[in-house]
């Protein structure tokens, strides 16, 4: 019989964030990727957070795309699954966004959301 594995993809990168990662991570060779949290924060409830680290936490959850690292709290990981993190530029501003089909709601400034 053959076994069917269920692989849930938490998070997964389009190529311009892989990109923009590599180029930060670039300049702090102590730092061994990202990690995407959520945190309690503005008008509707959570926010995403991300932030440069130097190891793996116990309870984190690894992603690794194209070389690029990326740990997940384990707070956020169901908030995050199958979430798509992008690196969007344009005339006025850069910045990563992540792209959650479980959202159910946002605050009007888009600072915070609920699932």
């Amino acid at each position: 019989k053959k076994k069917i594995e269920i692989v849930y993809v938490l998070v997964f990168q389009t190529p311009s964030a892989v990109q923009k990662i590599k180029q930060l991570l670039k300049d702090k060779p102590e730092h061994v990727g990202v990690k995407v949290g959520v945190r309690t924060r503005g008008c509707n409830g959570l926010s995403y957070t991300l932030e440069y680290t130097k190891s793996k936490g116990d309870s984190d959850e690894e992603v690794v795309q194209d070389g690029v690292r990326v740990f997940i709290e384990k707070k956020a990981q169901l908030t995050l699954l199958g979430t798509e993190m992008d690196y969007v530029e344009d005339k006025l501003s850069s910045e990563f966004v992540f792209n959650n089909p479980n959202i159910k709601g946002t605050c009007g400034c888009g600072e915070s959301f609920n699932i």
